[in-house]
């Protein structure tokens, strides 16, 4: 259960071995707690490190690790209230250890995201930056680690409250206009109210605008690899990827289940879906990845077709490109190291286009960027 006036402690450093581990503490007794179990710790002083050891108290005082400790007294700390943080050594046990013993001193161990919970309810941060930094942990790509830092750092919360300051403004001008039109007083006139909704309505939709694209930036999007068998698909996976994850053989049907790993394509956090050649094949287990190849259509921001320049267009092929035609895609046409069976012309209307040899690594940047370009125009 949630209780706001107690003292909490919890890891603030990610799972695993490192050099450096950090416990947290945050609440009324953080001195009070924390003096029972550093040696040698009367006073804390203010934002200086102070280097000592942590000891658990049982028939006999046990030191279980060298540290620095660092007190920032509320309301100025990242919750608002008084925090210590605690830097040991990071191997998990010893983390576990001083944690337990800070319990066994009166802290109560926190609830997952309770420091942040504090430092919103405290007004340390508003709604928008409480939310910024899970966003900021979670970040898999530097684009996605920039849009939460500026997120964190109140670019969001200063321009709601610009448009929010001006509305109030207007409105008030407006009432005012309303309530005392006897008196002669006119604090605004009908031209420049228009101008200033005017202005109000294109900040407005300029963060709507915004908010779509750090969305789409925070949330990432799936992006399918389709085509007939053998055609390369599997090959373009691990190319893209850059490891061997999809098994490659020149036996057709070799992919008959999805396949998912998380790239980085400008900036966005693209999770590419490896998946059966399409083709009409009694072969049970097959035919059950071909229909999860287009379920997975379903779900694609942007779909890869992959063609083969070897070998004549054909009724898979034709199938694919008309049933791919309204949405955003790249065609990718593979194998432009063997002598060719049909020409692009052929390809008259189908949008951006790549031609590759993925036998010989040519021209991935120009896919990868074709790519990039699809997502950010969607």
């Amino acid at each position: 259960m949630y209780y706001p006036d107690d003292t909490i402690v919890a890891i603030a450093t990610a799972p695993g071995r490192s050099g450096l581990g950090v416990v947290r503490l945050s609440g009324p007794e953080v001195v009070g707690v924390t003096t029972r179990v550093l040696e040698g710790v009367v006073e804390l002083q203010p934002r200086h490190a102070t280097l000592t050891s942590v000891c658990q108290h049982t028939q006999e005082a046990q030191r279980l690790d060298r540290v620095l400790a660092t007190y920032f007294p509320g309301p100025e700390s990242y919750t608002g209230e008084d925090v210590l943080e605690i830097s040991g050594h990071g191997n998990p046990i010893l983390l576990r250890q001083i944690v337990e013993a800070l319990v066994a001193a009166g802290a109560r161990l926190a609830e997952p995201g309770e420091f942040t919970l504090r430092a919103f309810l405290n007004g340390r941060l508003d709604l928008v930056q409480a939310e910024a930094v899970g966003d900021l942990i979670q970040a898999v790509t530097p684009l996605q680690a920039r849009v939460a830092f500026d997120q964190l750092e109140g670019t969001v919360t200063d321009i709601i409250g610009e448009i929010d300051a001006a509305l109030f403004d207007l409105v008030a001008r407006l009432e005012a206009s309303v309530d005392f039109p006897e008196e002669g007083y006119h604090f605004s006139d009908a031209v420049a109210v228009a101008s200033e909704i005017r202005d109000l309505l294109r900040r407005t939709e300029t963060l709507l605008v915004d908010a779509q694209r750090c969305r789409f930036i925070r949330e990432g999007c799936q992006v399918v690899i389709l085509g007939k068998t053998n055609v390369g698909k599997s090959t373009l996976f691990n190319r893209l990827l850059g490891a061997a994850r999809a098994i490659v053989t020149d036996i057709p049907g070799t992919t008959r289940d999805l396949l998912t790993e998380t790239i980085d394509i400008d900036g966005l956090s693209v999770t590419l879906v490896d998946t059966a050649g399409i083709r009409t094949t009694v072969d049970t287990v097959e035919s059950e990845g071909v229909n999860r190849a287009r379920g997975a259509l379903g779900v694609a921001a942007a779909i890869i077709l992959v063609l083969d320049q070897s070998r004549p267009l054909e009724d898979e092929d034709h199938e694919l490109l008309g049933e791919t035609q309204t949405r955003d895609r790249v065609v990718v046409i593979n194998k432009a190291d063997l002598t060719a069976q049909w020409v692009t012309s052929e390809l008259a209307d189908c949008g951006r286009r790549v031609t590759v040899s993925l036998l010989e690594n040519t021209a991935l940047t120009e896919l990868r960027q074709a790519l990039a370009d699809t997502l950010w125009v969607k």
